[in-house]
Order: structure tokens, then sequence, then C-alpha cells
């Protein structure tokens, strides 16, 4: 339940609404606490500081915080409905977590909003002539704050709405699934291929509703299973589609399998926090559109094509360590694991098959898949492999010029 509550608290925190909020009603609380404070003022700054010279500050920024917040909204939205319209659909939800402009908004909204409390707190009274000195001090702060969040504004506006900085959030946010991935295997659970099989007698646990498995709390899990010392076996890992009813794992051992349920976060869309193979899917999707008819634009597939082998590379790196967490932390929980082939066709399946016509994206893809077959990691030496025959197997096929076919197979020969 733990896992479950702190999932829904960071997605909260990552939400634009739930954040801009937090900072106003900060802001907010800031304002009303000034009168608090106002014992502690010396008499001396009380008349220099009166809320005569604070009003004045205070109605210029209500006023001019109200403006550049409705204006920023404005751009923001376009700006990120534009990169999801070049990107992919998928990729509007990572933009939308862009701390930097939910931070700069929530500057904004609470600057706002502490301005126009304390107007209101002056005007009602609330506020006495040593209060003054408080607001004073805290609208300087406020001040402080604006300024540094205008021009951090001003450098992030260069390159919002930009497929460069999509393409940016989207691999940051691909990268920390796969890094748990290699850090700890399985998500801490038993190896299915090492594990034993599911009984006859074992009790199916059907899905509450339709949706992606997006969550698995399997400290909880494990627990629950531990005081009967039973075993559950997870056949829906994150990232897998189930409809309602279907099964989403088989438990030995225990009482009341749908108390297991709870542990389970289903939801309508495919999300990164435990699904590995998600942030490798919205990357190649981005490479597919940009092979489209309507775009064409086979730069944008290359990059693509490197980003993904750089995080891919990184991965075979942790895998090939010493210092991995291979340990089994969850023994009454066995889960599949997530295989070098499958983050490769999800990476570079469809792009090859968009792009499998082309000179340029085919030699790119071949170059990467004789690069990561040099991986220390043999699985993804061996998929790397495997890609790449299948590479020239589409070439064979999509190119008709014997010279180019020629050639990209020399470029496969270029270990």
């Amino acid at each position: 339940m733990r896992a479950r509550i702190w999932l829904i608290l960071s997605r909260l925190w990552r939400r634009p609404g739930i954040r801009i909020s937090a900072f106003g009603a900060a802001a907010l609380i800031i304002a009303m606490i000034a009168p608090l404070l106002d014992r502690f003022i010396p008499e001396g700054l009380s008349d220099r500081f009166s809320r005569d010279a604070v009003l004045p500050i205070l109605n210029i920024l209500a006023s001019s915080m109200l403006a550049v917040t409705t204006f920023s909204l404005g751009i923001m939205v376009s700006a990120f409905r534009s990169a999801a319209g070049q990107a992919t659909p998928r990729a509007y939800r990572i933009l939308m977590q862009d701390m930097t402009t939910l931070n700069v908004m929530s500057v904004f909204v609470g600057a706002f909003l502490f301005s126009l409390g304390a107007i209101v707190m002056f005007r009602a009274g609330f506020y006495g002539d040593s209060a003054a000195v408080i607001v004073f001090a805290m609208t300087l702060v406020c001040i402080f704050l604006i300024i540094i969040a205008i021009l951090r504004w001003i450098a992030h506006l260069s390159q919002l709405g930009s497929l460069d900085h999509t393409l940016a959030l989207v691999e940051a946010a691909a990268a920390p699934p796969l890094r748990r991935l290699a850090k700890t295997p399985n998500l801490g659970a038993r190896n299915a291929n090492n594990a034993p099989r599911v009984p006859d007698d074992a009790a199916t646990l059907c899905a509450p509703v339709s949706g992606y498995v997006q969550f698995i709390s399997l400290a909880e899990l494990n627990t629950q299973l531990g005081k009967e010392e039973a075993t559950l076996w997870v056949t829906a890992p994150p990232g897998s589609w189930v409809l309602k009813g279907a099964a989403i794992g088989y438990v030995s051992g225990f009482e009341e399998p749908d108390a297991l349920l709870e542990n389970f976060t289903l939801g309508d869309k495919r999300t990164v926090e435990q699904d590995a193979r998600f942030g490798m899917v919205i990357l190649s999707e981005v490479a597919s559109r940009a092979l489209s008819p309507g775009v064409n634009d086979p730069g944008t597939a290359i990059d693509v094509i490197h980003r993904m082998e750089r995080i891919l590379w990184e991965v075979s790196q942790q895998m090939a360590t010493n210092d991995r967490d291979i340990e089994t932390k969850y023994e009454n929980v066995i889960i599949g694991t997530v295989s070098a082939d499958d983050l490769l066709q999800d990476g570079f399946a469809a792009l090859m098959q968009d792009g499998g016509d082309r000179f340029d994206v085919m030699a790119q893809m071949l170059k990467a898949a004789n690069r990561l077959s040099r991986s220390e990691w043999s699985d993804m030496a061996k998929g790397a492999e495997k890609l790449r025959d299948t590479a020239l197997g589409i070439i064979d096929r999509r190119i008709e010029d014997p010279d180019a076919v020629e050639s990209l197979r020399q470029k496969a020969k270029q270990t």
C-alpha cells in the first residue's frame, strides 16, 4: 500500500494543476502568516516600510503576473500540442511533466496569488503597520524568484515545442526504467525462466478492469504472500494490456486471491514507472512518424536511432557490471524478464519497416546493430546480430538498386 500511495503522490506532483495549485496555496499561507510575526518587528522599520510603500508594488505584481501567467499558459499548451503533433501523441504526457515549465508557471501563479492575497488582507485591515514590513520582505523574495523564473523561461522558450526538446524529454523518461531493470532484474522478483511452473491447482488472479498494468507493488505483494508461504506467478507484467476478468497472475497457497489485487494499478494509459519498454516504443513512434510521406524527415529518424542506441549501450554496460543487485528481494513473486530482444524489437522493428527503402536510414541502422553487437552483455550482442540479419533481409526486399544493396551489405560487415 505504501508503494501505491507514493506512486499516486508522485503522479499528482507531476500534474500541472496540482503542482501549480500547491505553489499557489503556499503563497497564500505565507501571506496570511505575516500578522503573526509583526510583534518581532522594530518600530523604526515599521515607520520606514509602511503599507503605502508596499501596496503599489503588490498592485503591480498582481496585474503583471496575471497577464504573464495567462500568456505563458497559452504558449505552453500550443507548444506542447505542436510538439506532440510532430512526434507522437504518447509524448504529450511526458511534455506536460516538463519540470522547468511547471516550476516557472508555479512561480508566476504563486506570485500572483501572494500579491492578490496580501492586497486583500491590507484592504480588510488584517495587516498592521508592523506586518507591512514582513510583507515587504516577502515581496522582495517574490520579486527575486520572479526574476529567476523569467530568465529561465526566456532560455526555455527558445527550445520549447521543438522536436529536439521533445526527443530529449522522451529519452530522459525512457532511460530510468531501463537503468532500474539493469540494476535490479525482474523488479526484484524471481525470474520466471528459472522458477517452477504454475501448479494445476493454482487460483487465477483476474483483472478487475480492462486496461494497462501500470504498476505492481511488489514489496506489499511479497509481504502478503509470505504470511501464508504462498507464491504468485505474474503473467501480466507492467506494460501489458489486459481485459476485465482475464488472468494477470496465478497464486498458489493463498486463501483469498482477490486480496492481492489492491497491489496492481491498472489504467487506460501506458506509463513509464515500471514499464522498461514503453520509452523505446515512444521513440520508435517518433521515428516512424518522421519517415511518413507527409513528414519525410529521415534526419529525425537517424537521430532517434542514435538515441535508442545510446540508451541500449548504457543498459548493456550496466548489465555486464559486477555491482548489479541480482539477489532476489521478493521470493514469493515470480515474474517474466524483459529481454534484449524485446528492447531491440520495440525500438527498431517498426522503424526498419517504415524506413526499409531508404539508404541513409538503413545504413545507420546497420551501424547501430554492429556497434551493439560488440556489447559485453551477451544477450544484447546476440540480439543485435539477429537485428542486423533482419535489416539485411528488409534491404534485399525493399531497395531495388543493386549497388545500394551491395554497399549496405559491406557496411554490415564492418564490425
